[in-house]
């Protein structure tokens, strides 16, 4: 009688597996794929923000080497339209690249460029009025000069923020 049981368990325990043996590959299977769409969208997320980080960090230090060099032509008085021209094509890059910052960025890395535009937009508008001929009192191009340095450390803030935030080490 043991035999027969033994039999019929091993029976019962064959048909159970073989029904379901496509329900368990069907689980892990799908449980796979939720894992790899999960991996590919931290993947994909990653790229977004590298490539947002590299687009924000270009467009800023592009639009202080140009502030810088419309100071040095305002107070040269060599600063013609082309100059105007450049600095506005790249205060608009600049305005546009942050503008995304603002929408897709962690904080940190908000506060950071943040800091970044008081100085950059505080330096344009120098540039602006020093240019049409309206300096509030006590500004000058070398007075922006002075004042525009301190974007530098603001600038090297950033780009360590968003380093370490896409994982890069120091």
């Amino acid at each position: 009688m043991s035999a027969v049981i033994a039999a019929m368990l091993t029976a019962v325990v064959g048909v159970l597996g073989t029904l379901f043996a496509p329900l368990l590959t069907h689980r892990i299977t799908r449980r796979q794929r939720v894992e790899e769409a999960a991996e590919e969208a931290a993947r994909r997320s990653l790229d977004e923000r590298r490539t947002a980080y590299t687009a924000l960090n270009r467009a800023s230090r592009q639009f202080h080497t140009l502030l810088k060099d419309a100071l040095h032509r305002l107070r040269d008085g060599v600063y013609g339209a082309h100059e105007r021209e450049q600095t506005e094509e790249a205060r608009l890059e600049y305005r546009d690249r942050y503008a995304e910052a603002q929408m897709s960025v962690p904080g940190a890395v908000l506060a950071a460029s943040r800091d970044v535009n008081r100085v950059l937009a505080h330096a344009d508008a120098v540039v602006k009025r020093l240019d049409r001929g309206r300096a509030d009192d006590g500004e000058s191009a070398d007075r922006a000069l002075t004042d525009l340095k301190a974007a530098e450390p603001a600038l090297s803030a950033l780009s360590a923020v968003m380093r370490r935030d896409l994982g890069v080490p120091d």
